[in-house]
């Protein structure tokens, strides 16, 4: 029989008649858990929540201090006055300060007064806040979350829709300048109610199967693009309160399209208000600079170390999921989590206790996470932002991996991109950029990304990457598409890249929406509509996506003429799949492929339709084929490739 628990106030003797009473939600075991690393409930806890107690409703708010030696809770409700709300530390040593505030309502403005390490007089933000201030105010506010979801078609059916051998096309987001109401006004956004109406049939008509949102947990300053967080349980107060986000991810769900947020584990700002120097003492962060500080972006890293931090961040991404039915996290920056010498010259950095790079406690945090989320939540995805070579970060946590369910392929989209950027002339002599990512590509479960960090910093648009005049920039963008659309994996595309934006991304500015009256952009946001349609619909580029069943070089000679062809197979023979690259601007007439086990082919694609705005030259209507080899079924296709094309057959 399971222990009935006890309310607070019939074990223990609650004094009402002070501004704050005594009054916890936490028992022995949270305790415990939270100090040794294994409490990932957190937000039932800690934070401001609406309670009654002794027949009176209000807040009761809880902060871990561990080196305070006072805390209380100041706002407007009480003046700002440090005095008036002080709470109890627990007797037990957690460095927990709670307390309950009667008649305290919904809304209020609040923050946390401490008096810390060696005299620090200190106003911070509520770390488990639900609810902030919107920028450039800092406060928390209290919030009581009520939401009744309606997407139980989409939850019963998530674990299909995000399966390993479902289709990933993914639309990356930001919310603040996909399209703002006042195209102009860098303050200018559109709500998340607004968002509703906008950016969700727009994903939908696009054919997206999942959208992936840059950081929407709430962040100080615009231009960190939500990278550099202060409020980790809390969707940024810029677009609307918590329930209209998850209006958000519930119209999401309703077009069954699932919602990956992007989440940053990794490092945090030194804004007053934030976890840096909490109580005075480096409590979030590492303490030693050599692991706590990170020099490519002016911020703090978590102390994997310490029971109380690693709580903290695993209950926080159970949060997401638990409370805002999210379907998957992007989880930032992973290899400055894993290496101690991430961006670190020799003698900056210290070798762990064998002598090596990794740092072995962020390893084991990663880990935990994994084996908690793919346990509570076994339909939803996490997925790596890992640039390096670090082995098995999509392998089992029981075999030695890291157990995330999917890898960005970095390798790919920089060997991709820098193949493309070359003159279609010279491109003989780099095919290896090409066909290499297949050498390592079942090391891993990759998702494909052409994201934000491609088109921002100098690096330009994605069009302004490919050569030539503007017809062959748009023949060549259509054809990287093709090929990444049809290569085996995962697909992510930044907004913007389906019509060919034309500056780099701005985060203060919405996209180039105005490209549109224009048909070479117009027909490319036609083209990306149709790929995502052909991907969808072919089960031969998905089953077996990160299975070598799934594909087959099946041309790989024709180096001067940068012709390449390869096969993707499903399930049945039948919808195995043909894809036909021609990387030059020359037409290839009466081109001869050889194939076996299939005598019939017809063409389903081609990047150089007329609609696309391609030439339209090559239809391919009538392909011929002959039988070169009965016994091993080995067959002849002849066929015409366009120029800078990429042709699909069935």
């Amino acid at each position: 029989m399971p222990t009935k628990t006890i309310p607070y106030e019939e074990a223990n003797f609650v004094d009402s008649s002070k501004p704050v009473w005594n009054y916890s939600l936490f028992s022995e075991e949270d305790i415990r858990n939270f100090q040794n690393g294994t409490n990932y409930s957190l937000y039932k806890k800690f934070g401001s929540h609406p309670v009654s107690v002794l027949n009176n409703m209000g807040f009761y708010f809880s902060v871990w201090a561990p080196n305070a030696t006072y805390v209380s809770v100041v706002g407007d409700f009480n003046d700002w006055d440090i005095n008036a709300h002080p709470l109890f530390v627990r007797l037990e040593k957690s460095g927990i300060w709670e307390g309950f505030i009667p008649d305290l309502k919904e809304f209020e403005n609040y923050k946390y007064y401490i008096d810390g390490f060696e005299g620090a007089r200190i106003l911070k933000g509520d770390p488990f806040a639900r609810h902030w201030e919107t920028r450039p105010a800092t406060s928390s506010k209290t919030k009581d979350i009520q939401y009744k979801w309606n997407d139980a078609t989409w939850m019963h059916k998530r674990k299909t829709n995000n399966s390993l051998n479902s289709p990933w096309t993914i639309y990356e987001v930001h919310l603040g300048s996909w399209m703002k109401p006042v195209p102009d006004d860098e303050f200018s956004v559109n709500s998340y109610k607004q968002l509703i109406t906008l950016l969700v049939p727009y994903v939908k008509n696009m054919g997206f199967t999942h959208v992936e949102l840059m950081p929407v947990m709430e962040f100080p300053f615009d231009g960190s693009w939500g990278y550099q967080g202060t409020g980790y349980y809390a969707p940024t107060s810029r677009f609307g309160i918590p329930e209209d986000f998850m209006k958000l991810v519930e119209a999401f769900h309703k077009e069954d399209i699932g919602v990956i947020l992007d989440w940053v584990p990794s490092h945090f700002p030194h804004d007053a208000h934030g976890l840096f120097n909490f109580d005075g003492t480096h409590t979030y962060e590492y303490a030693d600079m050599r692991k706590g500080y990170h020099p490519d972006w002016n911020s703090y890293i978590f102390n994997y170390a310490r029971g109380e931090v690693r709580s903290f961040l695993i209950s926080n991404a159970r949060y997401w999921f638990d409370l805002y039915h999210i379907d998957g996290m992007r989880v930032d920056a992973v290899s400055s989590i894993l290496r101690l010498d991430y961006s670190r010259e020799e003698g900056e950095w210290e070798p762990n206790e064998f002598g090596g790079n990794g740092n072995i406690e962020a390893i084991a945090f990663i880990k935990s996470l994994n084996e908690m989320v793919y346990r509570d939540f076994p339909d939803v995805q996490m997925i790596a932002e890992e640039s390096t070579d670090w082995p098995q970060i999509t392998g089992l946590t029981t075999h030695g991996g890291l157990g995330f369910g999917m890898k960005w392929m970095m390798g790919w989209m920089h060997d991709t991109l820098d193949y493309f950027k070359v003159d279609p002339l010279f491109r003989k002599d780099n095919q290896n950029q090409f066909s290499f990512s297949m050498a390592y590509f079942y090391d891993e479960n990759f998702i494909l990304p052409l994201s934000h960090d491609e088109v921002v910093h100098g690096k330009s648009p994605m069009l302004y990457k490919m050569p030539g005049d503007e017809w062959q920039k748009f023949a060549n963008l259509r054809v990287l598409y093709s090929y990444m659309y049809t290569h085996p994996g995962g697909k992510l595309l930044f907004m913007g890249n389906e019509f060919g934006q034309t500056s780099e991304w701005n985060y203060s500015k919405e996209l180039d929406w105005h490209l549109l009256v224009y048909e070479p952009h117009k027909k490319l946001q036609h083209f990306l509509t149709d790929l995502n349609k052909l991907y969808t619909s072919h089960p031969a580029f998905y089953e077996y996506q990160f299975d070598p069943e799934g594909f087959e070089w099946i041309d790989l000679d024709h180096r001067n003429e940068c012709v390449m062809v390869y096969m993707r197979k499903g399930q049945r023979k039948k919808e195995n799949i043909l894809v036909i690259f021609n990387m030059t601007p020359v037409e290839r007439h009466d081109w001869k492929i050889r194939v076996r086990d299939k005598s019939s082919w017809r063409q389903i694609f081609c990047s150089d339709d007329e609609q696309y705005w391609g030439t339209g030259k090559f239809t391919n209507q009538d392909i011929k084929t002959n039988l070169v080899d009965k016994k091993s079924q080995l067959f002849e296709i002849n066929c015409n490739l366009p120029a800078l094309s990429a042709i699909v057959l069935q």
